[in-house]
C-alpha cells in the first residue's frame, strides 16, 4: 500500500522516509491534493532515460561516428580539383564615393 503525505510533511521526515523505501514501502507525495512525486525502491522504478536509446539530435551523434569520413574527404577533394574559379566581379559602373 502507498502512503500518501503532503510535500511540507515529506520535507520534514525526509530521513525517514528514505529508510522506509529502502526497506521497501512506497510514498505518493502531493501538492494542493495533487500527485506531484513517488518515492519507490530502486527495484520497482522504471529504466532511467540514460539507459533508453538516445533520441534527437543525440541519434545523428552516432550516426556521424559510424560515418566513413575518408570517403566525404576524396568526395570534397574531388570537387574542389573540379570545380572553376568564378569571375571577378565587376565594380566600375558603382558609385563607390563616401555619401555621407
Amino acid at each position: 500500500m502507498t502512503e500518501e503525505m503532503g510535500v511540507a510533511e515529506a520535507k520534514r521526515r525526509f530521513s525517514e522516509i528514505i529508510e522506509r523505501v529502502r526497506r521497501g514501502e512506497r510514498f505518493l507525495v502531493t501538492r494542493r491534493g495533487k500527485p506531484v512525486l513517488a518515492l519507490v525502491p530502486p527495484e520497482s522504478a522504471e529504466t532511467p532515460a540514460r539507459d533508453r536509446a538516445p533520441a534527437g539530435l543525440l541519434a545523428i551523434v552516432g550516426a556521424i561516428e559510424d560515418w566513413d569520413h575518408d570517403w566525404f574527404m576524396k568526395e570534397v577533394y574531388a570537387a574542389r580539383r573540379r570545380s572553376r574559379d568564378r569571375p571577378v566581379p565587376y565594380f566600375d559602373d558603382l558609385d563607390l564615393e563616401d555619401r555621407s
